[in-house]
């Protein structure tokens, strides 16, 4: 089986997006596909399994871990936001879970899970944010701000305090204030946050949202992508392995398909970074799964370390598309 065809073989929500990215679909059959994803495979199995609280839930793990990088996976599989079983997961999970004082602590309203614990065991209290209002952290609240977005909750409150934390090399970093120079990790998923909400509710030039995201988006192109600005050296070796799901993690795969999907045209100090993505294909035109941060999610995303995976291929066709397209 050639790839493209080996990923339209497989779940709706890589079918439906190797359609829409690598093929001349009609846009008919990319929508009928995508309106699959919340009925079939893992945008299906994901909204099932969504508590009554409206977390998601692994044992031995704090609420908050699989409830936010579930749901994370579970707009990765684009997922129409208009079906009436996303908009019914979303309604609950509003209404039943908040982000407590502590950061990664939850308040679980739901008396199935009994009372909130007072004493100080886990650092929770009553009380915090709901939870498209996020957090304390920026590696945490990007995402959150990309969910709020992507699902039809954008707050401005949480995008306003996310410029406010970006630093002045241009990106943001979880340990500031106490360190002043950005990380790749936070960057990328501030980054992601931020377009998904400048999508929701237009340029939000009013608000500064596109200039922070240049800022961040030349953080990372000074560094072509993975590398130190004072050396040039690899800042990390694990930048050039894919991973999948990411969780909060940086790599230079992640870094490209942002840049994709802002629509920016191709620069020129990305290329080594794409010769890196190009070089890392396999002999049978498929991608490795390098690394899968899958420990928070509440359900198994159907790949393993080591093997060939549909979603580093097709966010990897798609990226090498994107750079190669007549300009």
């Amino acid at each position: 089986m050639d790839t493209i065809s080996w990923l339209l073989d497989s779940d709706p929500a890589i079918s439906w997006q190797a359609m829409r990215d690598l093929t001349d679909a009609s846009p008919a059959a990319i929508t009928a596909m995508r309106a699959r994803v919340a009925h079939d495979g893992i945008g299906a199995e994901i909204l099932s399994s969504q508590a009554s609280d409206g977390s998601w839930r692994r044992n031995g793990t704090p609420v908050w871990l699989p409830t936010l990088f579930t749901l994370l996976l579970l707009r990765t599989t684009g997922v129409d936001r208009t079906e009436s079983a996303v908009e019914s997961a979303v309604v609950r999970l509003e209404a039943g879970l908040r982000w407590n004082d502590y950061p990664g602590c939850w308040d679980l309203r739901s008396p199935e899970f009994g009372p909130v614990p007072t004493d100080g065991s886990f650092g929770c209290k009553p009380g915090g944010n709901p939870f498209f209002e996020g957090e304390e952290e920026p590696c945490i609240n990007g995402g959150v701000l990309a969910l709020g977005a992507y699902f039809g909750r954008p707050n401005e409150t949480l995008a306003r305090r996310l410029l406010g934390e970006q630093l002045d090399d241009g990106g943001w970093n979880c340990e500031a204030p106490r360190s002043t120079r950005s990380s790749f990790h936070t960057t990328i998923c501030v980054l992601e946050g931020l377009l998904e909400f400048e999508r929701a509710v237009g340029s939000a030039s009013q608000i500064g949202i596109a200039a922070a995201r240049r800022r961040g988006e030349e953080y990372l192109l000074k560094r072509a992508l993975f590398r130190r600005l004072s050396t040039g050296e690899v800042a990390n070796p694990a930048f050039l392995k894919f991973a999948f799901p990411p969780r909060y993690h940086y790599d230079v795969l992640r870094a490209l398909d942002y840049f994709r999907a802002a629509g920016h045209q191709p620069d020129a100090r990305a290329r080594e970074a794409l010769q890196l993505v190009e070089s890392s294909r396999q002999a049978d035109g498929r991608w490795i799964l390098d690394a899968a941060f899958d420990e928070a999610l509440a359900v198994p995303f159907g790949e393993t370390v080591g093997n060939p995976s549909r979603w580093n291929t097709l966010r990897a066709l798609r990226v090498l598309r994107w750079y190669r397209r007549p300009q």
